[in-house]
């Protein structure tokens, strides 16, 4: 566990803080990351009972509950955090970021992995859904309330639900940038995509008819 890269993190992520200081008074995701650096450290020494219980102390003052058995690498920022909820078989890469809401869930009762991988530098946006033993790959962003049950490529985002991949521009780069709230800047949804194109098509089917009953006026006149 590394303390001033943590600090260093959450200094660099959130800008509402004023200086260290106020992180070290104010802030829970901070909180949450450091009870589950220990406690999963507990779990890996097979202590589990003390382990789930420093896990639920966690929980209680921060509002997020992290499973001890999930595997979180570094530079983990979790903003806000209340409603924030890592499965057991949770993996998730360096330099990853979620907000308050956010599920890492599992959709079997069966042993085994059953939650989510996230790939490093991943953005998971307010209260997001991300369910059973699927991959999100590198630098891919899940937006604000999204449910994703299915695989997403690297440097992909995902909106709606269920989640759908609005794809990334051909050639454009990957790198593991942090992006706020997991936005698309501004690119449609599928959803608004598919609209968009029936209202096109709406469009031309209206014009269609008023040319084709034009055409009945003028015959029907000349007679």
């Amino acid at each position: 566990m590394s303390i001033a890269a943590d600090i260093r993190t959450y200094r660099e992520r959130d800008p509402a803080l004023k200086n260290t200081l106020d992180l070290l008074l104010n802030h829970h995701g901070l909180y949450a990351v450091w009870c589950y650096r220990i406690s999963h450290r507990l779990w890996n020494w097979r202590l589990r009972l003390p382990a789930r219980l420093f896990s639920s102390i966690g929980r209680l003052f921060t509002g997020v509950e992290i499973h001890p058995g999930a595997c979180i690498g570094r530079k983990f920022f979790i903003d806000h955090g209340m409603g924030v909820v890592i499965g057991e078989t949770s993996e998730i890469g360096d330099n990853c970021s979620i907000y308050q809401g956010v599920t890492l869930g599992g959709t079997s009762w069966k042993a085994g992995k059953r939650h989510p991988t996230l790939g490093e530098g991943v953005v998971v946006g307010a209260g997001a859904k991300v369910l059973g033993p699927i991959t999100i790959g590198r630098c891919a962003k899940v937006g604000s309330n999204a449910v994703v049950t299915k695989d997403v490529p690297e440097g992909a985002t995902v909106v709606g639900i269920p989640g759908q991949i609005i794809k990334r521009k051909s050639g454009e780069k990957i790198t593991p940038r942090f992006t706020a709230y997991a936005n698309t800047n501004g690119s449609p949804s599928p959803l608004e995509q598919q609209v968009a194109e029936l209202e096109k098509r709406l469009a031309l089917l209206e014009s269609a008819k008023r040319k084709t009953s034009g055409k009945k006026t003028r015959t029907t006149s000349s007679k």
